[in-house]
């Protein structure tokens, strides 16, 4: 089983980027065609990549680091093109509701740059938003590049004729106002439309190698508000411990504990532990775990419950 990602937006949108974050590397992603045989080398173009040969989004980019995310990337339609539009469109809603689940995508992901905050919502995303019905898979607005603001704060401040040192110090403050400003712009734009996203998150320092995607991964796991596909989201990221342990403790925990009181039960703890250590599954320190695990949920349950 494999999370399965459409990643949307135009050029220079740090698509790539936030990928290689989600996957912890700095490696570029494997293309495989849809029979799981390699089709393309990628090469590396400052934030962004170019594949030889003709760009497909049937294609699937697999990073070598967490081969349990699968990408699609659906670029150029922005340009105006009907046929790029067309495919993109009939990719998703073939995906959406494939007949094998292992072919169904799980979320969307819609890039809009902030250092283009001034033409943040074109004609490509009201297309996109009016026409794209993508049925139970959640669209989920990504606004990269979000660190611009600190850059656009400076100058602003210093337009007004602040020092330098002034505007440094108050700049956090304007910055945050203007994230406010054009999240709320964007937002009041697409939720007009006919089929509007569920989310909208703002990304910063994707540019930096340390920076995690707990926040991104939370944020879809929300969206699917499904808990089986959570589950497969959930086991599948390596940002967070913290994530896996907030979702053990939601479902398996807090059902246990609800059945527990209810009905009177005694907890099935072999059950218990197969259900808590099923959102880990990816992580290593899980193996060490399960080979001695017993005693230790044992004793963590009887805390839990008093």
């Amino acid at each position: 089983k494999r999370f399965r990602v459409l990643i949307i937006g135009r050029a220079n949108a740090g698509k790539t980027t936030i990928l290689q974050r989600v996957c912890n590397t700095v490696e570029d992603p494997e293309i495989f065609d849809r029979h799981w045989r390699k089709v393309c080398v990628v090469i590396e173009v400052g934030a962004e990549y170019f594949q030889r040969g003709d760009h497909n989004i049937e294609s699937e980019l697999v990073f070598r680091s967490n081969p349990g995310f699968v990408f699609h990337d659906s670029s150029g339609f922005e340009a105006g093109s009907e046929e790029q539009f067309d495919k993109m469109k009939k990719f998703v809603i073939d995906h959406a509701a494939a007949r094998f689940l292992g072919d169904r995508i799980h979320a969307i992901w819609y890039c809009i740059p902030m250092t283009e905050c001034e033409r943040t919502v074109t004609a490509a995303e009201r297309k996109f938003f009016n026409e794209c019905d993508t049925g139970h898979v959640p669209v989920i607005v990504l606004l990269t590049k979000a660190d611009y603001f600190d850059f656009l704060a400076i100058d602003e401040l210093l337009d007004e004729g602040l020092e330098l040192e002034e505007a440094e110090r108050r700049a956090t403050e304007r910055e945050f106002q203007l994230l406010e400003k054009w999240q709320a712009h964007i937002k009041h734009n697409l939720d007009q439309c006919k089929f509007p996203p569920k989310f909208y998150l703002p990304l910063t320092k994707m540019h930096e190698e340390s920076t995690d995607c707990a926040a991104l991964i939370q944020c879809t796991a929300t969206a699917l508000n499904e808990e089986g596909l959570e589950r497969l989201l959930i086991s599948t990221q390596q940002s967070s411990i913290a994530l896996c342990i907030e979702y053990a403790m939601k479902y398996v925990v807090g059902r246990i504990l609800k059945k527990g009181k209810t009905e009177g039960q005694r907890v099935d703890m072999e059950g218990f532990e197969s259900d808590v250590l099923s959102w880990f599954p990816k992580h290593r320190f899980v193996c060490n775990l399960k080979k001695n695990s017993a005693t230790w949920f044992t004793e963590w349950f009887d805390h839990l419950t008093g």
